[in-house]
């Protein structure tokens, strides 16, 4: 693979997920599949991944489309590769590295193809960053949260609070030109002049993108079981629709379109990867916990990384599970997703839609309809699900 430079804005293709699993620390509001203090582990998950991809990638699309799909035996061009987690930069770089290379040696990845890696600031130098430049990793995601010492304590972060934007100039200096950073809004710790301060240093900081997601209250996480015993308060509705209004203010006033519901960015710089996901097009998910999707079957892998590991060494599938999609479920998906774009949905790719419904959002203002695309308006953003549950046609 020769990836080239991000270039203009394309539909999205094919996209490669991989995923690694292992964290330094385990926050609070958490529930990805990530593991802190199994670093012992991550020599053999590596060969474990590597495996897998070279297997996965020699089956082509047959062995993972559903039966009378009409996939081909080969594979489309991959337009993204995207290493997530977890923090894949607490892998050595040159193992990173190398799994990107194998990626393009194994799989039709496109030279231009956008090739990202998810990096939270403690862990990476321009050193390490270089060497992954040198793979063709041509984007970072930096886990910032905030930059507030008392938010980042509130959410179990433990890096500095001017450890992001120093990673921002890292990615810089290494040739990574393609940055963006991830902020979290609507922590109790969290105040006004907090979450604006927070904008104000990703749109000083220069990036291209800025992703921005508001606190949830996952079940399961240390950070709910904080809530149920009372020892600290849960994220209120109200203010982070608040903190989304000045997110949309501040970030656009920066120069950062905002594009769906939690992502900003400047003209060519829309995360390709991302918008697979958000447009319905296929993607293949190699890792622990790694889920993919493939003209209408949908997969996940074993979410424990040494029994996936183990599998994966043993030549074994490593699935755990999957679906296939009916027509009208993959047509629901398609508007839910479609919907947290900016640009909508086609209405040829959701039809049939409740146009009873459709007529009644469109006078409260909760829906705009040229006849060919369906859009939210800003108001209606946060209101995304209940707008698709009354839109959608049930079989």
């Amino acid at each position: 693979m020769r990836a080239g430079p991000a270039g203009p804005e394309r539909p999205a293709g094919a996209g490669l997920y991989l995923h690694v699993p292992f964290c330094r620390h385990r926050c609070g509001y958490c529930d990805f599949n990530t593991y802190a203090g199994l670093d012992e582990q991550i020599p053999r998950y590596v060969a474990a991944l590597r495996a897998d991809l070279v297997r996965v990638a020699a089956g082509g699309p047959r062995a993972v489309a559903p039966p009378g799909s009409g996939a081909g035996p080969a594979w489309p061009v991959f337009t993204s590769v995207f290493v997530g987690g977890g923090t894949p930069t607490l892998l050595p770089a040159a193992d990173l590295a190398g799994l990107v290379r194998l990626a393009g040696q194994v799989l039709p990845v496109a030279d231009d193809a956008e090739v990202t890696v998810e990096a939270n600031p403690e862990t990476v130098t321009v050193d390490s960053l270089a060497v992954l430049a040198g793979a063709g990793i041509n984007r970072v995601s930096i886990g910032a949260q905030s930059f507030a010492p008392r938010v980042l304590a509130f959410l179990d972060r433990r890096h500095d609070p001017r450890a992001p934007l120093r990673a921002v100039e890292a990615a810089r200096a290494a040739g990574i030109a393609r940055v963006s950073l991830d902020l979290v809004y609507g922590a109790p710790a969290e105040d006004d002049a907090d979450w604006r301060d927070a904008l104000d240093a990703a749109v000083g900081a220069g990036v291209g993108h800025v992703s921005a997601y508001a606190l949830t209250l996952e079940p399961g996480t240390p950070y709910a079981r904080r809530v149920r015993a009372g020892v600290q308060a849960a994220p209120d509705d109200d203010v982070q629709a608040v903190r989304m209004r000045v997110a949309d203010e501040r970030l656009a006033a920066g120069g950062l379109e905002r594009y769906e519901i939690s992502n900003w960015a400047r003209p060519g710089s829309r995360c390709r990867h991302n918008l697979t996901y958000w447009t319905g097009g296929d993607y293949l998910g190699v890792g622990a916990g790694a889920h993919g999707h493939w003209a209408g079957r949908r997969w996940w892998s074993l979410r424990s990384p040494s029994r996936y590991a183990d599998a994966a060494l043993a030549g074994d599938r490593t699935t755990a599970g999957d679906e296939v999609l009916d027509a009208a479920t993959r047509r629901t998906e398609r508007l839910m997703m479609g919907l947290r774009l900016s640009d909508g949905v086609p209405r040829e790719r959701v039809v049939p839609v409740d146009e009873d419904q459709v007529r009644l959002l469109l006078g409260a203002g909760l829906l705009d309809d040229d006849g060919t695309r369906l859009r939210l308006p800003p108001r209606a953003r946060p209101l995304a699900g209940d707008v698709t549950a009354r839109l959608a046609v049930c079989p």
